[in-house]
């Protein structure tokens, strides 16, 4: 239920054509306080098969405010609030609720939605270009979200793909469209409450 969280972080924007990755993504930090976008995301296995297709929008208003939907091939909420994350699986009418510190930490999510001290829980390094697009590397200090590194790939117009590679050789490719920095959010975005009926797994208070 938790794959989300290998998702969430594709949003870092370039501020000037010719900057470096590591520029872009602390431009992205400092200067980036909501946004949102399409993704098309494809999963592949220890032997690069495509095992999994989907495709979405998401929001997100720093600090750990964000909303992600998947539209296809099947639909999944997932929704933090500020305190807690909620992820909706409306085939199983199953919530998994945590709370937002504990399942940020050291997550690609933590890179999109957290504040400024995220760099604390991430080894970055720049990886130079690579099919036309500027690269960094961030390799979290704590492996407890079951990630061994997220590559994220910026044009000079913002962000345009992310790689992630988890605990069982799997690869995680996003590439993204249509992004709005700073864009007004209505907050009723980042509100959920289970549906009637849903099997509610975790504390929601």
């Amino acid at each position: 239920m938790l794959r989300w969280l290998t998702l969430i972080a594709a949003l870092l924007v370039a501020q000037a054509a010719g900057a470096s990755a590591l520029e872009r993504f602390s431009s992205f930090v400092s200067a980036t306080q909501s946004g949102k976008a399409q993704f098309d995301q494809r999963v592949y296995d220890r032997n690069n098969k495509l095992v999994q297709e989907s495709k979405g929008t998401f929001a997100f208003s720093r600090p750990g405010r964000f909303r992600w939907l998947y539209e296809k091939p099947y639909s999944q909420l997932i929704v933090g609030d500020g305190t807690r994350v909620w992820v909706y699986d409306e085939d199983l009418k199953q919530v998994t609720v945590k709370r937002v510190d504990q399942a940020l930490t050291s997550t690609p999510a933590a890179l999109l939605a957290g504040n400024n001290d995220v760099l604390r829980s991430f080894q970055i390094t720049d990886q130079g270009e690579r099919d036309g697009l500027e690269w960094l590397e961030a390799v979290p200090k704590n492996r407890e979200g079951g990630f061994e590194r997220i590559r994220m790939g910026f044009d000079t117009s913002g962000p345009a793909a992310m790689e992630l590679s988890d605990s069982f050789g799997q690869k995680t490719v996003l590439r993204l469209s249509g992004f709005e920095r700073n864009a007004k959010l209505d907050p009723a975005l980042f509100r959920f409450t289970p549906p009637k009926g849903a099997d509610v797994i975790g504390e929601p208070k």
